[in-house]
């Protein structure tokens, strides 16, 4: 199943609380329950006005449908062809 990076323009993302971000979490995971198995968040990276997430899905369309099911702002969904790390220079 294809993995895909979802851009979320958040302004003061990096401010948000502990108790702000589990309620966040919550409820993203509220909404891929009700999508079905066929998505997974594996994680989110907070910066200061954007949240970089991680998911599993059967395509972007289905990520865009969580988004607005979760009032969360989809402002790029791009789908990973290939993964490096300092072990791919050996």
């Amino acid at each position: 199943m294809p993995k895909y990076v979802i851009e979320r323009n958040i302004d003061d993302a990096g401010k948000l609380t502990a108790a702000d971000l589990q309620g966040i979490s919550q409820k993203s995971c509220g909404v891929i329950s009700e999508l079905g198995p066929g998505v997974q968040w594996l994680e989110s990276y907070v910066t200061d006005n954007k949240v970089y997430c991680v998911y599993i899905a059967p395509d972007e369309d289905v990520l865009r449908k969580h988004g607005e099911m979760g009032g969360f702002p989809v402002d790029a969904v791009n789908e990973v062809r290939n993964i490096i790390d300092p072990s791919t220079a050996e």
